[in-house]
């Protein structure tokens, strides 16, 4: 397989295991996601969730309305502000996801070897016996043997809060159900998941489509989350989509791989996303338990050698009711480091959770101990030769950064860029060392108005593996005479010795564009 990403070829003292890791002012170089919701929407909460180390916010649309997502935003930017941590936000479709209609909210109990019948008729009452759902093509869907699973916040295989039954029989527009174990479903939404079965709906719903033109045009969201992306054309439509919203035009497409449809058309699905977001939670449905390990992967490894973020979910759903995660929880987490997973994004973890910030804290410092035990020389020479040359100006320019940055020791490499791109190249190298990203702003006109560009791009590096953002003055223009890009430099090697990531006589390598020309520096700080 693809990943031997694990340094420990020297022989190592099982003492020094348990020696306590230095603090740092980055928590991780590998980004969290976090799902803000219930248990994490005041000020205060999300204040704890950014000082442990979360960089993207996201919103989930499967759950409440625009108006609780707004008071949970503005909160979000009032927390910001305090702690004065950056954060992106993510917006994340419900796309054609299938939903069982509780409406009276009473518990429903369901036993195992019982039946029950699946019916689109939402007006009639949910419970033990029948249980409307928000979709009439179902029963045309589905044969007798397949399996569906329902449950609030998805199956995971351990809970008792879902059901995973078989088709018995198909009546109409009625499926008929045997139940295989136990459950008590609690709540007014439960989500339904027919195992590998194509759900004849748009990825794009109608629904996600107002969401996006109203919450996510006022919000200028830096991230959509395109859930079950089955094709490479459901990324250019919403692409397309996108383009038609004023500033949205910039926000970053996500796709959610979360059945085998998404499985099969991967590789063209990269090509067109900014990003992917392996769902797992959907994905260990589809696929066998044995497969799910390999997917993640091979996936990792294709987004790597692409240069395209990777998030991996569904990595501590124990932590949801309790405080430490399960052994096989702590080593997921790793090995998702490990593999080369830019992120991990928490879902019900924050969501419903009752701990939201030790979570991130405790997913934050796994995340720092697989770092220390990164591969990163035998990841730098796969990446070039999987390159191969000639290699394009800009890449050849990232990749000797990195290379410099290791040889030499350096405490950072600091990046001037206006698009994000050469940062996001070099972050694609995987240095040891943060990459301090200077996003230099560009002066930008519609004929009526002057406006700045760089914030989307500072906040979109969020999500990548090593990279720290950091708006510049607008005053000094990325490509520009070396005159002013001293100035820059030092305000961000004064920021750099403020957060404490380099001090006197620490090297640092810097990567900027000087008239036509691309220029990697090594400096050395005075005292």
């Amino acid at each position: 397989m693809h990943s031997s990403h694990l340094l420990l070829e020297e022989p190592i003292r099982m003492a020094s295991i348990l020696e306590p890791s230095k603090p740092s002012f980055f928590p991780a170089m590998t980004k969290i996601v976090g799902t803000l919701g219930p248990k994490s929407r005041s000020v205060e909460v999300i204040s704890g969730c950014l000082k442990a180390g979360m960089s993207v916010a996201r919103f989930d649309f499967s759950w409440y309305n625009p108006e609780y997502h707004q008071e949970t935003l503005e909160n979000l930017k009032a927390a910001v502000k305090i702690t004065k941590k950056l954060c992106a936000v993510m917006l994340d479709t419900v796309g054609p996801e299938l939903q069982v209609v509780n409406k009276s909210e009473k518990a429903i109990s369901l036993q195992a070897d019982a039946t029950v019948i699946l019916t689109p008729d939402e007006g009639q009452g949910a419970s033990s016996e029948l249980l409307p759902i928000n979709f009439d093509g179902l029963s045309k869907a589905v044969k007798e043997g397949d399996t569906i699973f329902i449950g609030q916040y998805l199956f995971t295989g351990s809970e008792t809060t879902s059901v995973w039954m078989e088709v018995s029989d198909v009546q109409g527009n009625d499926v008929v159900c045997v139940i295989k174990n136990s459950a008590t479903l609690t709540g007014s939404l439960f989500t339904l998941h027919a195992s590998q079965i194509r759900i004849e709906l748009p990825t794009l719903s109608d629904k996600d489509k107002q969401v996006i033109s109203s919450w996510g045009v006022q919000n200028k969201i830096d991230f959509l989350s395109l859930s079950f992306t089955r094709h490479a054309e459901d990324v250019r439509h919403a692409r397309e989509f996108l383009s038609k919203l004023g500033d949205l035009c910039q926000t970053q497409i996500f796709a959610k791989i979360e059945n085998i449809e998404g499985l099969n058309h991967f590789d063209e699905i990269l090509q067109e996303a900014d990003g992917i977001i392996l769902s797992r939670g959907n994905l260990g449905i589809d696929l066998p338990p044995e497969k799910v390990f390999l997917f993640q992967k091979a996936a990792l490894y294709k987004c790597n050698m692409a240069g395209k973020p990777a998030v991996v979910t569904r990595v501590v759903d124990s932590m949801t009711d309790n405080l430490r995660p399960t052994r096989a929880e702590a080593t997921d987490v790793a090995n998702a480091v490990l593999d080369g997973s830019d992120a991990i994004l928490l879902g019900a973890e924050t969501l419903r959770g009752l701990y939201p910030v030790e979570t991130i804290s405790i997913v934050g410092k796994i995340c720092a101990e697989a770092e220390k035990v990164f591969n990163q020389d035998l990841y730098f020479k796969k990446t070039v030769k999987f390159v191969g040359e000639p290699m394009t100006h800009l890449e050849s320019i990232a990749s000797s950064a990195v290379r410099a940055a290791i040889k030499v020791k350096a405490s950072v490499i600091i990046c001037f860029t206006s698009s994000g791109r050469a940062a996001r190249l070099i972050a694609k190298y995987r240095p040891t060392m943060p990459v301090l990203s200077v996003v230099i702003p560009r002066l930008k006109t519609n004929q009526l108005k002057w406006s700045f560009s760089g914030a989307f791009e500072a906040r979109q590096s969020l999500v990548v593996r090593g990279l720290f953002p950091m708006l510049a003055d607008p005053r000094h223009p990325a490509e520009s005479t070396s005159a002013t890009n001293e100035s820059v430099l030092k305000v961000a090697l004064d920021h750099g010795k403020a957060s404490g990531i380099v001090k006197s006589h620490d090297r640092v390598v810097v990567c900027q564009k000087v008239g036509d020309a691309s220029v990697v520096k090594i400096i050395e700080l005075e005292d």
